[in-house]
């Protein structure tokens, strides 16, 4: 009997990047590994999108449409080349306006993408409408996605095979045009009874011929009983990854399904031993990036706190960068009830990552005392509609602490009326900064704000992580024997001396050190920090410094912007006064009691 060809999609170059390394790889780095995966006859790759799209300005210092273009040269103008879009968010985490949509789907056509699988975390089929429109009419294949997860135990509502049938229906219903339907668990919990009951009836409510592909990680141990109960249910096809970017995070490797359909009616249509040789060139392509060890492993607290492979070792990293890594067990079961109160929405970017900051700040502030912004505007209904209406006293903490009303007013309608938002709205941005109008630079400056424009103005900086610069933290930051703690007066400053130099609390002076001159405990001197001191409420990078030292400020202004776990953290003033020694600039990574600044 004739086996029944499964058809796969090479997820290593894009969410093998994601939920192994953060998405942080050069491009000239891993391009062999495609070149080898050609030889081995593979011709459909997710190339690019999600993650991989913004952390290439953010991280890596490229151009992703640069990238896009060099991987359809080393895959060659015949292989399917795929990215993922989430919706009205397109490739960033905050929603766009309807031209920023229709641009995007245009420029990935024009840089060589065939298919995007598009996707709402929050199942809301309003938010898929225009932006399917938009990829099929740029001439690129939609598969538009149904989002599943497995609620933690206890938990019920919405994520069950009906919640998930409806919702095609509902896709279906609005007529949105589509070639391929795709099922995507990225958080890898759904159970398998669950992806086969929702598969089975998806198949018999489909037309005829529509295929089917089932998404799915490894990250809570059932992604190969779970891509066999979607075969078994009718799927088409499956993604696989390719070590060292398979297993745990991310998806079960091309070897490991190989070997479990091995008897079976079904056959992956693939060479074993060529295939095999590529994944031993790519290994050596990544030799050198640093791999945390929880990004390929199997986290029995998945489950209980759904967690998506594509997010767990960014934030991991991002607790690693800000040495909290020890908060990492404490924020993950926080995520437990972080769900449960939350509406439900599916964990996947950008939901996921709205979990994990509102438990991140459970976890650091106390619970609820700190609404994460996202996580705000979601059970407020600015990015839609959630599964099941979220719990109404998390509602009102967030309306409370936001300043906000909850909204049913649809996110795409919102962003058009905003000025703020839009191809004008960017190209007054660019201009501003002298910078080209080109439709690539108008689509950066939309999807990355400010780390698109400090890329487009040759500021970006390169963070990419190497085994050779993981070094600890405290090894980093020791700078030898030059390097002091000194107090003054109760107030503790970090002091590194080189040559006629000093740094302090990382900001630097020339000094000359000579016999003092009378009594060397008087009143002269510099007058180091007077006043009030203001420190980092959690660890993080400076985004911006937005007072200047001598200037007078009010209560409430705002002085800096710090970013945390892809959160922007907003630190006013205290009390009324005048800014002193501010003492950190954008770029600065700080810890938590961090002094930032004085106010006199």
């Amino acid at each position: 009997m004739a086996k029944k060809l499964v058809k796969v999609m090479n997820t290593a170059f894009r969410d093998g990047f994601q939920s192994v390394l953060g998405a942080r790889v050069l491009t000239k780095d891993f391009l062999p590994a495609v070149e080898a995966c050609r030889e081995a006859g593979i011709t459909h790759y997710e190339a690019g999108g999600g993650a991989r799209y913004q952390s290439l300005y953010f991280y890596c210092n490229e151009d992703a449409f640069d990238m896009m273009d060099a991987f359809r040269e080393a895959a060659g103008p015949d292989a399917n080349l795929q990215t993922l879009s989430r919706g009205v968010n397109v490739v960033a985490l905050e929603s766009q306006s309807s031209d920023i949509i229709d641009l995007h789907a245009k420029l990935f056509k024009k840089h060589g993408m065939t298919t995007i699988r598009n996707f709402d975390a929050l199942n809301d089929v309003d938010n898929l409408i225009w932006s399917g429109q938009c990829i099929v009419n740029a001439g690129l294949h939609h598969e538009v996605c149904v989002t599943l997860m497995e609620l933690p135990p206890g938990c019920e509502g919405a994520h069950t095979p009906e919640f998930y049938i409806q919702t095609l229906r509902e896709i279906l219903d609005a007529d949105i045009p589509y070639q391929s339907v795709c099922f995507k668990d990225a958080s890898g919990t759904a159970v398998p009874s669950k992806v086969y009951e929702t598969i089975k009836q998806a198949r018999q409510m489909l037309p005829d011929g529509t295929e089917i592909r089932f998404h799915t990680h490894e990250t809570a141990g059932i992604s190969v009983l779970a891509y066999k109960a979607a075969l078994d249910a009718g799927a088409d096809g499956i993604d696989l990854s390719l070590a060292p970017c398979s297993g745990g995070t991310c998806q079960p490797d091309y070897a490991v399904m190989w070997h479990a359909l091995r008897g079976s009616e079904y056959d992956l249509g693939i060479d074993i031993d060529k295939v095999m040789e590529a994944e031993r060139i790519f290994k050596e392509c990544m030799k050198d990036y640093y791999m945390p060890p929880e990004s390929t492993t199997v986290e029995p607290l998945i489950p209980w706190s759904p967690m998506p492979g594509g997010a767990l070792t960014a934030n991991t990293q991002m607790l690693r960068d800000n040495g909290i890594m020890d908060k990492y067990d404490d924020v993950i079961r926080a995520m437990r009830e972080v769900v449960r109160l939350g509406g439900f929405g599916t964990s996947v970017t950008p939901v996921s990552q709205f979990y994990f900051q509102q438990a991140f700040n459970n976890v650091l502030f106390g619970d609820w005392e700190k609404i994460a912004d996202g996580y705000g505007k979601m059970v407020l209904g600015y990015f839609g509609k959630t599964p099941v209406p979220p719990d109404p006293e998390i509602v009102k903490i967030a309306a409370e602490q936001m300043g906000l009303e909850p909204t049913t007013e649809k996110p795409l309608a919102m962003n058009d009326a905003d000025p703020k938002k839009g191809v004008e709205a960017m190209k007054k941005i660019l201009e501003a900064e002298g910078l080209e109008t080109t439709d690539e630079n108008i689509f950066i400056a939309a999807s990355c704000k400010d780390k698109g424009i400090a890329f487009l103005k040759g500021e970006g900086k390169l963070g990419i992580r190497l085994k050779e610069h993981e070094a600890p933290q405290e090894e980093q930051a020791a700078g030898g024997g030059n390097a002091f703690s000194v107090s003054v007066n109760g107030k503790s400053f970090k002091v590194q001396i080189d040559g006629n130099q000093a740094k302090v609390n990382g900001k630097s002076y020339d000094f000359e050190v000579k016999e003092a001159e009378g009594d060397a405990g008087g009143e002269g001197g510099v007058a180091v920090g007077a006043g009030t001191q203001i420190e980092a409420p959690m660890p993080g990078n400076i985004n911006k410094v937005l007072v200047e030292e001598g200037d007078s400020v009010s209560e409430g202004d705002v002085l800096l912007i710090l970013e945390a776990m892809k959160m922007e953290m907003e630190i006013k003033a205290p009390s009324a006064g005048v800014v002193g020694d501010i003492e950190v600039k954008p770029g600065d990574q700080v810890s938590k009691g961090k002094t930032l600044l004085w106010i006199g």
